[in-house]
This record gives C-alpha cells, sequence and structure tokens, in this order.
C-alpha cells in the first residue's frame, strides 16, 4: 500500500480521509469519514497509482479494497472493524472473481455485503466500486 496516499483533515466536527481522487473536490465528498466510531467509506473503484486500471475486474477489486483498507487505517481504524461492503459490478457473471478478493480479505471478518449489477459506472474503464462500513470497537 506504500503507493496510497490518504490524507486527513478535520471537517465540522469529524475526520475525513482524501485519497487524491480528481473526483472528491469535483463532486464534494470524501474517501471516507469518521464520526465517533463509525467510519464510512465512500464508493471505491480500483484505479491504479498511475491513473490506469487493470483488465481484470478481480485485480480492480483487489486494489479498490487495498484503497478502503488504507482510507480506514489512516482514520484510525482496522479492516477487522468492517461490517458491511457493497459492491457495484458491470458484469455480475464475473461475481465469482470478485468474491475470491473479497473473501482473502474478509474471510474471517464476515462482514454483511451486498453485490448488485449496474450498467456502468461512472469511469468507464472500471468495473467495480465497492462501498465499506465500519465501526471502530
Amino acid at each position: 500500500m506504500a503507493d496510497i496516499t490518504i490524507t486527513v483533515t478535520d471537517r465540522v466536527g469529524r475526520k475525513c480521509a482524501s485519497s487524491g481522487s480528481k473526483w472528491e473536490p469535483k463532486m464534494g465528498y470524501s474517501r471516507a469519514v469518521r464520526s465517533g466510531n463509525y467510519i464510512a467509506v465512500t464508493g471505491t473503484v480500483g484505479i491504479g497509482a498511475d491513473g490506469k486500471y487493470s483488465g481484470s475486474m478481480e485485480d480492480q477489486a483487489r486494489r479498490s479494497l487495498a484503497i478502503i483498507r488504507a482510507a480506514i487505517e489512516a482514520l484510525g481504524g482496522k479492516i477487522e472493524h468492517v461490517i458491511r461492503t457493497r459492491m457495484f459490478v458491470t458484469d455480475v457473471s464475473k461475481w465469482e472473481q470478485v468474491a475470491k478478493v473479497h473473501g482473502e480479505v474478509f474471510a474471517e471478518i464476515r462482514p454483511a455485503t451486498t453485490i448488485v449489477e449496474v450498467t456502468k459506472l461512472i469511469d468507464s474503464e472500471a468495473q467495480i466500486e465497492i462501498e465499506a462500513d465500519a465501526i471502530v470497537a
């Protein structure tokens, strides 16, 4: 995760994490927000540090979860604190690729999860977008 940079700022009484995405200031959102012991991670695509996407949904899912982990950790949480994930995919027939990666990260944690097929994502090369919610114990 050395190539993932997360910056944290205080905004209106909560901590906000930014990954430097071009969409964050344009749309007015944070990669993740911590309020009390709750962390919400916005929909996160698996874009590389070089601004490019892997051609495989599996690799994009892996990268998305790495960015999510980095955001949670920047806000003082751990991946083990995740209680829910939501996965939006452009081709649900590839669900097993996504399940494999999700299982690598969450096999012991077992958060509630949802996977939904969508027509497209905001970035045409993105095949998956993942959200996560965590409660820091």
